[in-house]
């Protein structure tokens, strides 16, 4: 079916056609901002059904293979399609490409299996009409059964303005294309609104962090929207359980290595300071800021956990009390009442930040997960970025998104790590 309107010179009705098609595309087929007499999209869009070609199934109970792209053709060699939109029932979009001349357009994303999707089409032809056609389909199974799982950490609680969010896969996957996808399908979203981006430590793991920390009180809503997405040849995306999380008050501990003061900073405000001693030559304490792993009311510390034979000058064999983890080998903030004497004067420790027993329960009670012990002015080395604990807080932003599949750039080493300087409470 054709529809013709009143004569007028070829060139300016496309021009002008196109200039309103625009508008109706931006704010819906009810403007009539661009309406005028003769005007073709003074009318309703009419049925551009016989305008177009569709390569999926979209009837008898026919499904589509999710593992083809889509592809919508112009058949009327004197019409062209000017838009696509396609989006499953779960809301996700599929990204597309519509060649320049509006002949065709094809996706560029990868489609669900056992879903349905709906496809809207507008269309022009060669008189400017604007024509629709909405298609529905379904997407059968897929012929591989190999599914990704996500397993989202921490579990669900409330944590400290410095807690990463992880996601841990079931299977590696080492191609870049392969995790944009897999990173564009997990969604991180918080009240309020923050920037933030994932970084792949490894091929089966990944962080998500802000760009600064989080906001005291904020909300965090973990998701995946890769269930049934094509990752890779006989892969797709499985299911994976939302999470939640709370963020308490901002805390954060400075230890100043020099001076032998600890400083606690809740919500910006000092709020107590704390001689300590820590690392002593040989020993020294990372530098760093560090998240704070688990809390732990005793712990007996062995110096042949971290290597130091027993029975050697430095060995030792302790019960220590309220012990607050900041790295899994074995680093933490303690009751130390056997260093007394050296408290804010003297770095005497194998590593660790003690205190006297009351200060450390004060300590122990008052910090959370997640909430942040920084280190400034040791002679030790920076923490770790991945591995000993969380020190995804040593990387600055821009090598943060460097690990990111869906930026540009390599992702730094973890021996590249910048020296720290003390970062604002």
């Amino acid at each position: 079916m054709r529809h013709t309107r009143s004569p007028r010179g070829a060139g300016a009705g496309r021009s002008r056609a196109a200039g309103c098609t625009l508008l109706v595309l931006a704010l819906g087929a009810g403007v009539t901002g661009c309406s005028s007499e003769g005007n073709p999209l003074s009318a309703e869009p009419y049925d551009a059904a016989d305008r177009i070609s569709f390569t999926g199934a979209v009837g008898d109970g026919r499904k589509a293979d999710p593992d083809k792209p889509l592809e919508v053709v112009a058949e009327d060699a004197d019409g062209r399609i000017t838009d696509v939109t396609a989006r499953d029932a779960a809301g996700r979009y599929v990204a597309g490409e519509l060649a320049a001349d509006g002949s065709r357009w094809h996706s560029t994303s990868p489609l669900a299996a056992d879903a349905q999707y709906t496809v809207r089409v507008s269309t022009e032809d060669e008189d400017g009409a604007p024509g629709r056609k909405v298609l529905t389909f379904t997407t059968g199974r897929p012929s591989s059964t190999k599914h990704l799982a996500v397993t989202f950490g921490p579990e669900a609680g409330t944590y400290g303005v410095g807690q990463p969010v992880t996601a841990e896969l079931n299977a590696p996957v080492r191609d870049p294309a392969q995790r944009a996808v897999v990173e564009r399908a997990l969604k991180v979203e918080s009240t309020p609104a923050v920037t933030g981006a994932w970084h792949w430590v490894d091929d089966k793991k990944l962080h998500y962090r802000p760009k600064d920390y989080w906001p005291a009180h904020a909300t965090v809503n973990v998701r995946s929207t890769l269930e049934g997405l094509k990752i890779g040849d006989r892969l797709r995306g499985g299911a994976a359980e939302p999470l939640t999380l709370r963020i308490g008050d901002r805390v954060i501990a400075v230890t100043d290595a020099a001076t032998h003061q600890l400083t606690v900073y809740k919500n910006g405000e000092a709020v107590k300071q704390i001689p300590v001693t820590t690392g002593k030559p040989g020993f020294e304490t990372r530098n760093g800021v560090k998240v704070v792993l688990a809390k732990e009311r005793f712990v007996r510390m062995r110096s042949t956990t971290v290597g130091i034979a027993e029975g050697s000058a430095e060995s030792y064999d302790l019960d220590v009390h309220f012990a607050t983890r900041v790295t899994w080998s074995g680093e933490y903030v303690h009751a130390a009442p056997w260093s007394v004497g050296s408290q804010g004067y003297a770095n005497v420790s194998h590593g660790c930040v003690g205190m006297n027993t009351a200060n450390a329960e004060w300590f122990f009670d008052t910090v959370r997960e997640g909430d942040l012990v920084e280190v400034v002015n040791s002679a030790g080395d920076t923490m770790e970025p991945f591995g000993n604990g969380y020190g995804d807080w040593n990387l600055d932003w821009t090598r943060w998104q460097a690990g990111s599949a869906l930026t540009t750039g390599t992702a730094p080493g973890r021996q590249e790590t910048a020296r720290l300087r003390p970062t604002t409470v």
